[in-house]
């Protein structure tokens, strides 16, 4: 037999086996947790302690009270963009001061408008989770964010509570990316994705199941689509649940950088 004949039957079959183990490796490597996803990953574990903690102790739990008026902005935010998205038109958005909000549109699907506050806001948990372990991908979605606030500052016809809480939040942001090379703007990033995923499972569990409210997203859906109210909110809840866990996972597989890495990384998009 031909040298080469040999050759291309050895290179048959080794190749196989090469992308066995290199897919088994890769595998292995999407699943590791390296040390600074560790920190980042006990840091989601103490963002959720404190939140949990914060929520209703009296007094000090005002001290979320900024970053709950910041998620129902995406509460509101999911419903208005879904309006749009199905053929609606948004009349305007506003928030309350005693942790509410409204959206007033006209038109759209209410099979998809009416889950897309909690759910939308808990997709955006997700994917805020899931930039929060990489430096470049916070900046990135630092910059959708700025986006989406301005779409809500647009519907939201002066209304003062959201400008507000907007620009509060764009402040919040901007300042982060001066701070030891945007690794501050990364931990805000992952704080506001774990609090919005963390409040959408709680607004549904308080509205539906402590405070049993008449008139909730999902009592309108159940009206429209049959079924109980708070069998749609278990459903939703559920979905946010997964959505969190989703964007935790991702993040973990997508980024294995160490912080010097994402350090010298960010240097390269819109460098401070």
């Amino acid at each position: 037999m031909a040298p080469s004949q040999t050759l291309r039957r050895a290179a048959l079959t080794v190749a196989p086996e090469v992308a066995r183990i290199s897919s088994r490796a890769l595998a292995r490597r999407a699943l590791e947790v390296t040390d600074t996803q560790k920190v980042t990953l006990g840091v989601i574990g103490a963002y959720v302690v404190v939140i949990a903690l914060l929520w209703n102790l009296p007094y000090i739990k005002w001290i979320l009270w900024p970053f709950k008026m910041l998620v129902i902005a995406f509460h509101e935010f999911g419903h208005a963009i879904t309006a749009c998205c199905t053929g609606g038109r948004v009349k305007s958005i506003s928030l309350d001061p005693h942790e509410g909000g409204v959206t007033h549109m006209v038109g759209g699907h209410s099979s998809i408008t009416l889950p897309a506050g909690y759910l939308g806001s808990s997709l955006i948990g997700a994917l805020l989770t899931f930039c929060g372990f990489n430096t470049t991908a916070s900046k990135v979605a630092s910059i959708v964010l700025g986006v989406c606030f301005l779409l809500t500052l647009w519907w939201a016809r002066k209304d003062w509570l959201t400008y507000l809480t907007i620009g509060l939040a764009v402040g919040l942001l901007v300042a982060c990316w001066f701070i030891a090379h945007a690794q501050a703007l990364r931990f805000v990033v992952l704080f506001i994705g774990v609090m919005s995923s963390l409040y959408s499972v709680w607004d549904i569990c308080d509205d539906l199941i402590l405070r049993k409210v008449n008139e909730s997203d999902a009592s309108q859906f159940a009206k429209k689509y049959g079924g109980s109210s708070q069998c749609w909110g278990v459903i939703w809840s559920i979905i946010s649940l997964c959505f969190m866990v989703a964007g935790i996972i991702a993040g973990v597989a997508a980024f294995p950088q160490t912080t010097a890495e994402m350090n010298e990384d960010s240097k390269g998009f819109l460098p401070t």
